[in-house]
């Protein structure tokens, strides 16, 4: 059985290089990355919706590839970004940590952490 994701983008929409409307995810294990923030390894916060995003992503790659799977697996991610930070910011940020097209949501929150500008999820699929 594959473990490859499959994107589905119904012609009728728009297409986007960088997201996809839906994934398949071929049956079998999988995992949920809770929330993760622009936290480093040492606990501190870094400065700015760039270096957050960045980081933030990081850290979900941290916990795929510590459950045995990898960004490709993943099949929807969500972002919870601060009120009021510019969204063109983050997902110019998170180009160079995430390349892989994945189903995407975006939502404005207010954070539960004062400095916390975003907050990313994943579903990922691991592989057999």
């Amino acid at each position: 059985m594959s473990t490859q994701l499959t994107p589905i983008d119904p012609p009728q929409m728009a297409n986007s290089p960088a997201f996809a409307q839906g994934m398949v995810v071929p049956a079998g294990p999988l995992l949920f990355v809770g929330g993760q923030n622009g936290i480093d390894g040492e606990g501190k916060l870094l400065k700015g919706l760039a270096a957050q995003t960045e980081q933030a992503l990081r850290n979900v790659k941290a916990v795929l590839a510590e459950a045995g799977t990898s960004p490709e697996h993943v099949a929807k991610l969500t972002i919870f970004l601060t009120a009021g930070v510019n969204p063109n910011e983050a997902y110019a940020a998170s180009a160079a940590e995430w390349p892989h097209r994945t189903a995407v949501t975006v939502v404005t929150v207010t954070m539960s952490r004062p400095g916390v500008l975003v907050e990313i999820e994943a579903v990922a699929a691991i592989p057999a």
